[in-house]
C-alpha cells in the first residue's frame, strides 16, 4: 500500500509538472516564437531543471507538438460540444451562434500555431501530424452534419457533408488569420459567424 501511494504522488507530480512545462512553454513561444527559445529558458520559466524537462519531453520539438496537440484538441472538443446541443436537428444560424462563442481565438495561440504551421511546412513527418489533428477537426464538423441529414440542406456547391466540413475549418483559417493582424477578437467572432452562416445556408440565415 506504501509502495502504491508512492507511485500515485509521483504520477500526479509528473503529470503537474508537465502541465506546468506546457504552460511555461506556451508563454515563452508566444513571446519569442518557436526557434528563438531554447530548453533553458522553458525550464526557467516553469520553474524547473533540464531533469525535469528531460523526464517529459525528448526535445523541445516533442514539447512543441504536445503543446499543439493540447490546444488543437481542446478546439475540436469546443466544436463538437457546441454542435452536439441541437439533438437530431440542426439549426444553424443557433449552432453557428453557440461555436462563435466558445471557440477558442487566442492571440498568443495563433502566434504559436503560425509557428508550429511553418515548422510542419519544411518537415514532413511534422506536418503529417498536423494533418491528422486537423482531420480530427473536420470529421468533428463532418460527424456533426451527417447526423443532420434530412433535417438540414446544406448548399450544393460544396459536393456533400465533406466538403462542407472543410469550407468551415477553411473559414476559421480565414478569421484567425486576420485576426492575428488586427487583434480584434470580436469582429472575428462576428465575422466568423456571418461568414459560417452564409456557407451553411443559402445565405438568408435559415436552412434551405
Amino acid at each position: 500500500m506504501v509502495a502504491e501511494r508512492t507511485a500515485q504522488r509521483v504520477t500526479r507530480r509528473r503529470v503537474r509538472t508537465r502541465a506546468n512545462l506546457l504552460d511555461a512553454a506556451f508563454e515563452v513561444f508566444a513571446a519569442k516564437g518557436f526557434g528563438r527559445v531554447s530548453i533553458e529558458e522553458v525550464c526557467e520559466a516553469a520553474g524547473y531543471s533540464r531533469g525535469a524537462f528531460y523526464s517529459n519531453f525528448d526535445s523541445l520539438d516533442e514539447l512543441f507538438f504536445a503543446l499543439y496537440r493540447q490546444r488543437a484538441d481542446l478546439i475540436a472538443e469546443q466544436v463538437a460540444d457546441a454542435l452536439a446541443l441541437d439533438g437530431p436537428a440542426l439549426d444553424v444560424p443557433e449552432s453557428v451562434d453557440r461555436v462563435t462563442e466558445v471557440l477558442l481565438l487566442d492571440v498568443e495561440w495563433l502566434l504559436v500555431k503560425t509557428d508550429f504551421l511553418v515548422h510542419a511546412a519544411r518537415d514532413p513527418a511534422v506536418a503529417q501530424s498536423l494533418l491528422e489533428h486537423r482531420e480530427r477537426l473536420r470529421a468533428a464538423i463532418a460527424d456533426r452534419l451527417a447526423r443532420a441529414t434530412g433535417h438540414t440542406a446544406l448548399p450544393a456547391v460544396f459536393d456533400g457533408i465533406d466538403g462542407a466540413a472543410r469550407a468551415v475549418v477553411a473559414a476559421y483559417d480565414g478569421v484567425t488569420t486576420q485576426l492575428l493582424l488586427d487583434k480584434d477578437v470580436d469582429s472575428a467572432r462576428a465575422w466568423l459567424k456571418q461568414l459560417l452562416t452564409a456557407l451553411l445556408t443559402d445565405g438568408s440565415g435559415t436552412p434551405e
